[in-house]
């Protein structure tokens, strides 16, 4: 499968979610666990909240990634409410700031792996669209989520050239990165900037007539579901905020 940096098509999700739902989850969990504060009725919110990607990825089939966020969360939860009280003071520090980084980063990480992969580059800007986002930033956008999947390809085809000339990279070769890996990168990614830019052109992106598209997103009873649960950490935080005064 080739690499993509959104999905080409729709996998077996069962549950499927609108794109824009997708953000706002990743919005909420950008501003609560990742730059919120742990207070009150909050610290159990934030759990529901770390629920949502869980969810979705054992829904849409990804097995091996729910254990692996079950392990980091859950397992940097655990030491965080339990084990760390318990430890001396320089294991302490490291501990705190290891699982500090995993309990906050965790979620979101997870949350835009989602959006990126369950969510078609169509979808992604009908919904864009239908935010009513302007084209100065829409059209980047769609130029940048084939651009860096390109680039990726042509490093791998360049590492493939590379060892079919049996030219290899050791750290005693500082020399031969730049020469054989670095100059050939840049000059094909400016090129590929220029080919996709030249191809949005082509399919009328830049055009001052609004484009049609055969996706056919809307919101449905999971999309208000989940937005009603992002709507109510918005409340837990002024109710937070109210009571402390």
């Amino acid at each position: 499968m080739a690499k993509e940096l959104l999905a080409s098509c729709r996998d077996g999700s069962s549950i499927i979610l609108d794109p824009r739902t997708k953000l706002a989850v990743l919005i909420t969990i950008s501003i609560f666990i990742l730059g919120g504060s742990y207070e009150g009725i909050m610290q159990y919110y934030i759990i529901i909240l770390a629920f949502i990607p869980l969810i979705l990825l054992l829904s849409s089939g990804k097995r091996k990634a729910s254990v692996i966020y079950i392990v980091i969360f859950g397992g940097s939860l655990c030491l965080e409410l339990f084990i760390l009280s318990m430890l001396p003071s320089p294991v302490n520090y490291i501990a705190v700031t290891i699982t500090g980084i995993l309990l906050r980063f965790a979620p979101g990480i997870v949350m835009g792996y989602l959006l990126v992969t369950d969510t078609t580059v169509s979808e992604f800007m009908d919904a864009m669209d239908k935010l009513h986002m302007p084209r100065f930033i829409t059209m980047p956008m769609s130029v940048m989520f084939r651009f860096f999947p390109t680039v990726a390809e042509e490093w791998s085809c360049i590492g493939d050239a590379m060892k079919m000339r049996g030219i290899g990279l050791g750290y005693r070769r500082a020399g031969h990165i730049l020469e054989y890996r670095l100059v050939p990168m840049m000059i094909c990614s400016v090129r590929i900037g220029e080919e996709l830019s030249a191809a949005a052109l082509t399919r009328g992106l830049g055009g001052p007539i609004k484009r049609t598209n055969v996706c056919d997103i809307g919101f449905h009873i999971q999309d208000i579901f989940i937005l009603f649960v992002c709507a109510g950490a918005y409340v837990a935080q002024i109710y937070v905020l109210i009571t402390r005064g």
